[in-house]
């Protein structure tokens, strides 16, 4: 039975679809896929509308099925992992034959002041396409630790991958990131 003042599905698109979006896009990097998660959080919304039992509110509780679909969606781009053995290719531009950091390489302070919300809109901007540059797997992993807070072992469970292959993963993809972030952000 739906009680009515607590759920009001007629109104899910108006209120919920554009912020739903924008919150998936940027954790799946493709809009084909972002509005199909939001078609999907909205089905499964419509389906199990009869269970809501009001102690969530309305918004959190289509935001919860969210975060579920975003995690199902890892979960298919995960079938899909490669293959860890050997170096990445990008390791080259990072590490010597000693297998630390070159020196040119290592991290450096970015000197940025945060509270500037132009800065902070350009940020999240070329963070996402800079995201959208890893192999699905790492960004996957990236995107569940950092934007899902998602605990390391949950991740490797969803995700069907051991630990020591999560962190090779993590590794690439923050050097990776740190790079195209310092290249088309921070202009060192």
């Amino acid at each position: 039975m739906i009680n009515n003042r607590l759920l009001n599905p007629e109104k899910w698109i108006e209120n919920y679809s554009d912020a739903l979006y924008t919150f998936t896009l940027q954790r799946v990097n493709s809009t084909t896929q972002a509005e199909d998660i939001v078609q999907e959080i909205f089905l499964s919304a419509w389906r199990a509308r009869d269970t809501y039992n009001g102690t969530a509110s309305e918004k959190n509780w289509l935001y919860t099925i969210c975060k579920n679909k975003i995690i199902d969606y890892y979960r298919k781009a995960s079938t899909h992992k490669e293959v860890l053995a050997g170096n990445d290719e990008n390791d080259d531009l990072f590490f010597g034959d000693d297998g630390h950091f070159k020196e040119n390489t290592k991290a450096q302070e970015w000197n940025i002041d945060s509270s500037n919300t132009i800065d902070t809109k350009e940020f999240y901007s070329i963070l996402s396409k800079c995201k959208s540059k890893l192999k699905a797997i790492q960004q996957s992993v990236f995107s569940m630790k950092y934007l899902e807070d998602i605990e390391t072992n949950d991740i490797c469970e969803t995700l069907g991958i051991t630990t020591q292959n999560y962190w090779v993963l993590m590794h690439r993809a923050k050097l990776q990131i740190r790079a195209c972030l310092e290249k088309n952000w921070i202009n060192l």
